[in-house]
């Protein structure tokens, strides 16, 4: 088997790698990534794509189509990937989570690709907290990236046939720790907070409904995908992936934290406007499509790994959300020292090296 993970060096890849590895010792396994949060690396010994048998470095908007000779199975998983970010760089969300899957999806089927798998998103349900969303209810985006996640979904629908197998994933919030640690999400942030700070200062007023995953259980979904045949589920699956009991307001997620962290205090201010990215989600149809594959990680099992990893790092400064761990930083550092232009390309070195940026 030949597997290649397009967007392997962010934050879910080095798990997916791993997994992969470890499932399928003797399959070659290429990963493709432009190399943006490369160097973001968290308590490791060594480069997490030591496991693969060949690294390319690209650009999935100028994809080299031999990439994809004789793959088997393609797991896309580039990505301009949270809102800060893709309201920001509104037009390369659009581009590289949306137009460059479809087009590499259609190279993929071309050249006999049996099995594409897209790393989705449930914050395509938008303001949605009445009740727990299933896959047939009505899509609400309300940013950039949710709405480059429809786009995708949309469009690689009619792609999927016999010969084809699609499966969106539509993840819950990632959590926990990685190879490649991101500390702009939700739980995260609260677990550096509450260890650098001793305190949990949350803008909202705590309400709004997060489902969230461990990092690791995407990583065993993404597996599923690969291996998922169209008998169980269709040529074509959209899935919410992830578990109920996993529905968590944010407030929860804070006072769970406050358990484990010694000495934290939480804050929540009672003022402040309702956030609409408040939604619950229906995981069953996952649950029963992918029995071997549920989510091994609860919550407080995954606070607990973030609490070692992150006082393992020796993290100290309370200006955490300006660090190379918040990835909108590392984009916006590399963009300030000259090496990326405004469309996020890498700009050739000797122009760099010729008009350093001061």
């Amino acid at each position: 088997m030949k597997i290649l993970i397009v967007g392997n060096m962010g934050y879910v890849g080095p798990g997916v790698v791993s997994l992969l590895r470890r499932k399928y010792p003797n399959a070659e396994l290429i990963g493709f990534d432009i190399g943006y949060f490369a160097s973001s690396l968290t308590n490791v010994a060594f480069q997490p794509e030591v496991r693969l048998n060949k690294q390319v470095f690209g650009d999935v908007r100028e994809f080299p189509v031999d990439v994809l000779n004789g793959v088997d199975a393609v797991v896309y998983l580039a990505a301009i990937s949270n809102d800060p970010m893709s309201a920001i760089y509104e037009q390369m969300t659009m581009d590289i989570n949306y137009r460059s899957c479809i087009q590499i999806a259609k190279k993929a089927r071309e050249l006999g690709v049996k099995s594409f798998v897209y790393a989705s998103s449930c914050s395509m349900y938008g303001e949605a907290d009445d009740y727990p969303k299933t896959e047939a209810d009505t899509l609400k985006p309300l940013t950039a990236y949710a709405r480059s996640k429809v786009a995708a979904e949309a469009e690689l629908g009619p792609l999927a046939n016999k010969d084809f197998t699609i499966t969106c994933l539509r993840f819950a919030t990632a959590c926990g720790n990685s190879d490649r640690l991101r500390l702009d999400l939700v739980l995260n942030d609260f677990v550096a907070g509450a260890i650098i700070s001793k305190e949990i200062n949350i803008l909202s007023d705590g309400t709004p409904w997060r489902p969230l995953i461990n990092v690791k259980d995407m990583a065993l979904a993404l597996e599923w995908g690969v291996q998922r045949k169209a008998s169980n589920g269709g040529d074509f699956l959209a899935v919410n992936t992830g578990t109920s009991s996993w529905n968590y307001q944010v407030k929860d997620l804070a006072y769970a934290v406050s358990e484990i962290v010694p000495g934290c205090k939480v804050t929540v201010n009672p003022d402040a406007a309702p956030d609409k990215r408040s939604y619950k989600v229906n995981f069953d149809l996952y649950k029963k499509l992918a029995p071997n594959h549920q989510p091994r990680y609860d919550l407080y099992a995954t606070i607990q790994g973030l609490y070692d990893s992150i006082s393992g790092m020796r993290l100290t400064d309370p200006n955490f959300r300006e660090s190379k761990f918040i990835r909108l930083q590392v984009l916006a550092g590399l963009q300030k020292e000259g090496y990326l232009n405004e469309n996020l390309k890498w700009i050739p070195e000797q122009q760099y090296e010729m008009e350093p940026a001061h």
